[in-house]
């Protein structure tokens, strides 16, 4: 059959569902990605839409649990929606995958960390944006053993659920591999949503590890910082928050000097290689405007994401002779396309659907310029080799890495 048999009418507008944390705790990652999809996609159809096709979003709120967010997807799929953004939990990532496989909606994981949720699979309508947890976590450990190497001992407090089990397990999976010779002498795991951790503080006070690990985030990660801070628990040990550059803004002083903060991918307002690009510098300014803040990982994600969907809307359409493509066209076309946010180059060219994203960690460093810490000697790490192959499991792959080659990879320090 040929490419023109799939072709459609252009539609009167492309509806775009997209699920992001709108209340609850977590709402401090998620407005601000909506804010940022709101002025992307403003921006979008004041240049035209896409091929002439304005852009309407329709926002789920991940706030209300699994089960509701499914019933949403699922009537705005019935209501013709054919494409989506979705999701920002990994719980939901999880589920929201194979429903979209069902219902044949293109549906891009724009956010959700999760591995497994494309491991072993070659799903033809879902694709994902964005690193997952096995180059963030493998980074993570790199930027650890480079800053702080002869640690002997480790904490872990991370949220209970697929995140910060999954998260928890690539990490340890990984340092077992450079260095088999750290004691985890405590695990921990607050119910997501947690406010007091005084419990998980008292214990880690008692054992005075070397380095403390949590790859929490939103609400939960800012709580757990601003009471480890009040109790002076940042300096008996060395903190490594892989996902705590979305909160460096809202925490201010809480959070010290010398804490390993990572990025989620190379995101960040001050990267060092995209600060001054013209492009990121309007973006910025257009979102403080908007929201009085600097943008977040999760706006960044976003923008990758909404970036991604037009330029696969745009090979789709000129893989189809310029006419407009169906959503399985679209989803073909995600599956080897490249785009940009605002940092390095990414590519999808996996049948997995599984991006390649560099991956930026830093130092927390306090500069008079804001009044919260910035990240200093910066390191940047290529996706590609953070990765596992396409077919194989992360935890697998691990296990026979190259721990050299991967060291290797290393790219140059940036100071702030």
């Amino acid at each position: 059959m040929s490419t023109n048999a799939f072709a459609q009418e252009k539609p009167a507008e492309l509806k775009l569902g997209i699920s992001t944390f709108l209340s609850g705790s977590a709402s401090v990652f998620g407005v601000p990605a909506r804010h940022a999809a709101d002025l992307l996609i403003s921006d979008i159809n004041a240049a035209g839409g896409i091929d002439g096709v304005k852009i309407v979003p329709t926002y789920i709120d991940e706030g209300g649990g699994g089960e509701k967010l499914l019933s949403e997807y699922r009537r705005l799929a019935e209501n013709g929606t054919r494409v989506f953004l979705s999701a920002i939990s990994s719980g939901n990532c999880n589920i929201i995958a194979p429903v979209a496989e069902d219902l044949k909606t293109l549906n891009i994981l724009w956010d959700c960390g999760t591995e497994k949720v494309l491991e072993e699979k070659e799903y033809k309508y879902v694709v994902r944006t964005q690193a997952n947890a096995t180059a963030e976590m493998i980074a993570s450990v790199l930027y650890l053993l480079k800053t702080k190497p002869d640690f002997k001992t480790l904490a872990i407090v991370n949220q209970d659920y697929a995140w910060g089990r999954d998260s928890r397990e690539i990490f340890l999976a990984t340092l077992k591999r450079f260095k088999p010779d750290v004691r985890v002498v405590a695990e921990m795991f607050p119910k997501f949503g947690a406010a007091d951790f005084s419990t998980e503080i008292s214990r880690l006070q008692a054992l005075r590890p070397d380095v403390i690990l949590s790859t929490s985030w939103g609400g939960d990660l800012d709580n757990f910082v601003r009471q480890a801070s009040q109790r002076n628990l940042f300096k008996n040990s060395t903190f490594v928050l892989p996902l705590a550059e979305s909160s460096l803004e809202r925490l201010g002083s809480a959070l010290p000097e010398g804490v390993i903060v990572g990025a989620r991918g190379d995101h960040y307002f001050l990267h060092p290689e995209t600060k001054d690009d013209p492009k990121h510098q309007a973006f910025i300014k257009k979102f403080r405007e908007k929201t009085n803040a600097y943008p977040i990982y999760s706006v960044y994600h976003m923008v990758q994401a909404i970036h991604g969907l037009k330029a696969g809307y745009e090979k789709a359409i000129k893989d189809n002779g310029g006419k407009w493509p169906s959503t399985e066209q679209v989803a073909a076309a995600m599956h080897d396309v490249q785009f940009t946010g605002f940092g390095r180059s990414l590519k999808i060219d996996r049948p997995d659907g599984q991006a390649y994203e560099a991956q930026l960690l830093g130092i927390t460093k306090k500069v008079p310029d804001y009044p919260f810490a910035v990240l200093d000697k910066m390191v940047i790490y290529s996706g590609d080799k953070l990765t596992a192959p396409a077919g194989k499991k992360s935890m697998e792959w691990i296990s026979t890495v190259d721990a050299a080659a991967l060291k290797a990879e290393e790219g140059k320090q940036y100071d702030h």
